[in-house]
């Protein structure tokens, strides 16, 4: 193999590692995740890889990955000990936040604890304007006075949030330049440099945000870098950030906020590709894990990007209407909906009767009751088994054998009992369950952004998503779904097809009909220079540099914006008009309608995506996989649609099988996932090897 290319990919179950060569030949593993130590996982399936296939390191390129090392840190509350600094009177914008509740009407509801606690946010005597003008200047001794309480404290990183600190850096420089010389051995992050936008929480937030977790991050990435040359794998190591790009690993370190939702966004990014190469301009993706299920938006041929999310409060983010439960993160990300429904999702009935699935998971350990590692709870990959939808033999081409007695036992012990029903029927109550659970998560990126599921392809993916693909769509009346080949190992394969990507934003508050076209021409024109020097620093010349600008705007008085593109070049009268209109077009398809030309339109944010081409087609137009199970024998087995249908023969084939028309009931076994074809739909292979299957 030539020009080799890895992808692995960090799930809360496994492990996901994919080699590319240039001629399109693909090796796959999939091992058991590490949560001890995510390094020596990576490490040990490379090493397995390389042994099993003949490969050695020296042919490799460039490895690129995608981790849940920073959000595992929020969740689990385990990032580094933060001092921030802010300006006097604003100790507490931690604690106040946006007033946004997740939960209307529930009085026991807590705000998540401030990641800095209040004895650890000291503050300076100083002040600048919205306008960048200073107002009160910062003295170098009370700078000192603030860095030195901190470091008698302990912290371990120095987090800088000054009041319109994105209008004049001025102060926060010092603050820095002070930190360097008073406490050399502690990091320190300033809100100038990871979000120079107005909105001091959000401002705060994602600066205490990346504080929090840049040790956890810059330690595991040393950490992976020795593994790696030590295996003799020297080669760049990349990081897929939240919104689809790739990122360098010291970029990453220094930056790790952009990072935070780093696997989700790879799966994305390969389902945009593909579904563009199917001429599948609008689809809805559909990610189901071991732990969770994730549905984003492609649209036109692109992804959608959201402008902030929450992070740490939980992963039940079924609607998005509803926002507050986390901590809120301000940077350029994928529009991702998440639910805790995944294999591993726990299947219990709680105090009121009622069937419950998930938010919490059995994971990668102990796992599902049929693992046999210690697992005594009932999971959702019991369920399936149950219901014959899982072969007991061929999880993961059969080196995970699963016990499927023992999940019988436990599906009738925690569910069947305590409902008074059968086995069978418990377990596909847990199935339906499950689904509708995820439902809520495509409900979040399609119709409560104002667009109809029912126009959308489900593209589905991850070891679980092709075996629940069919009962979602069927409840969302969607007809059609595309199964990519390898959908267990998908997300890893998304990170093939991502490019280098840097976002730079400015706030610049205006309103549209009164701005001076020259201001706004010059400041896009300042994130330009930035974005070339960036991209000529990490080797891409000048004709592998592409710059797109966008522009943030709302009407007068609303409190959020909607990100438009925005001309190149000479920005005149006529750009204005077009991105005013262009803000109208897209005020009217997200909310239903837009003011009348009167209304004034108020720019808030320029943006700037900045991305670095490879020198030749990331990945080839076609792939082989080797050592696919496509060949794999028909066989038969009984399976369970409901107590109105009850068990039904259902055949069981490999992918390669369905070069011709397959009507359900059928079941698609390969070594990284399974695909489930229920009764009155049909399944075939398209040109790539994509199964698509219609529903009546």
């Amino acid at each position: 193999m030539k020009g080799l290319r890895i992808g692995v990919d960090i799930g809360g179950t496994f492990t996901d590692i994919v080699l590319l060569d240039d001629d399109g030949r693909v090796l796959t593993r999939k091992v058991p995740s590490t949560p001890d130590d995510y390094a020596r996982g990576i490490v040990d399936g490379l090493a397995a890889l390389f042994a099993a296939s003949g490969v050695g390191p020296g042919e490799v390129e460039e490895v690129l990955h995608a981790t849940t090392v920073a959000s595992n840190a929020i969740l689990e509350r385990k990032g580094a000990r933060v001092g921030l600094v802010g300006t006097e009177g604003f100790r507490d914008v931690l604690e106040i936040r946006s007033l946004r509740m997740p939960r209307l009407y529930d009085i026991a509801w807590e705000k998540p604890p401030p990641l800095v606690e209040r004895r650890l946010r000291v503050t300076v005597d100083e002040r600048i304007d919205a306008r960048g003008n200073v107002r009160r200047a910062l003295e170098r001794a009370d700078a000192e006075r603030a860095i030195d309480r901190l470091v008698a404290e302990g912290v371990d990183v120095i987090a800088v949030c000054l009041i319109n600190a994105f209008a004049n850096p001025e102060h926060e420089r010092l603050i820095e330049a002070v930190a360097r010389e008073r406490a050399p051995g502690i990091p320190c992050t300033t809100s100038h440099d990871v979000l120079p936008e107005i909105k001091e929480y959000e401002r705060t937030s994602t600066t205490v945000i990346n504080a929090y977790v840049m040790p956890v991050v810059a330690h595991y990435l040393a950490s992976l870098r020795r593994e790696l040359d030590r295996g003799g794998l020297g080669v760049p190591l990349l990081l897929m950030q939240s919104n689809g790009g790739l990122l360098p690993a010291e970029e990453a370190a220094r930056h790790p906020a952009h990072i935070i939702e780093s696997g989700p966004a790879a799966g994305v990014v390969g389902a945009q590709v593909l579904a563009a190469r199917l001429g599948l301009p609008d689809v809805v993706t559909f990610d189901m894990g071991g732990t969770t299920a994730k549905a984003s938006l492609v649209e036109g041929g692109a992804f959608t990007r959201s402008q902030d999310y929450q992070v740490g409060g939980g992963i039940m983010r079924g609607s998005r209407l509803l926002t507050g439960s986390g901590y809120l993160l301000r940077v350029p990300a994928i529009d991702l909906a998440e639910v805790g429904a995944g294999g591993g999702s726990i299947v219990s009935v709680d105090a009121g009767g009622s069937l419950q699935v998930g938010p919490e998971s059995a994971g990668a350990v102990p796992g599902p009751v049929c693992y046999g590692r210690g697992g005594d709870r009932a999971t959702v990959t019991d369920a399936n088994v149950v219901l014959g939808y899982l072969n007991p033999e061929f999880l993961v081409g059969g080196e995970l054998t699963l016990d499927a007695d023992a999940s019988a036992r436990a599906i009738a012990a925690q569910v069947a009992e305590p409902l008074g029903i059968d086995v069978a029927h418990a377990a596909y109550g847990a199935h339906q369950v499950a689904a509708a659970t995820m439902m809520r998560a495509i409900r979040a990126v399609s119709s409560e952004r104002g667009r109809d599921p029912r126009r959308y392809a489900l593209f589905a993916f991850g070891g679980n998503g092709p075996l629940f693909a069919a009962t979602m769509a069927r409840g969302l009346g969607m007809r059609r779904i595309v199964v990519p080949p390898g959908p267990g190992l998908f997300s890893a394969f998304g990170l093939l097809y991502a490019e280098v990507e840097h976002h730079y934003s400015r706030s610049l508050l205006r309103l549209v009909a009164t701005c001076d076209p020259s201001e706004l021409e010059a400041a896009w024109a300042e994130l330009e220079r930035r974005a070339h020097a960036q991209l000529t620093a990490e080797g891409f010349p000048p004709e592998r540099q592409e710059l797109l600008r966008s522009a943030h705007l709302h009407y007068k008085g609303q409190s959020y914006e909607l990100e438009v593109p925005a001309p190149s070049g000479t920005i005149d009268a006529a750009a204005l008009a077009a991105i005013e209109d262009a803000f109208g077009r897209e005020h009217e398809r997200t909310y239903g309608h837009r003011a009348g030309r009167e209304e004034p339109v108020e720019l808030v944010h320029l943006g700037l995506l900045a991305r670095g081409r490879a020198e030749r087609p990331r990945t080839p137009a076609g792939m082989l996989a080797a050592g696919a199970d496509g060949s794999r024998p028909r066989a038969a087995r009984s399976a369970y649609f409901g107590p109105e249908l009850g068990w039904l023969e259902t055949t069981v084939v490999g992918r390669a099988a369905l070069t011709t028309v397959h009507p359900g009931p059928c079941i698609v076994e390969e070594y990284d996932a399974t695909c489930l074809v229920p009764p009155g739909a049909r399944a075939v292979l398209d040109d790539a090897s994509n199964i698509v299957i219609e529903l009546d």
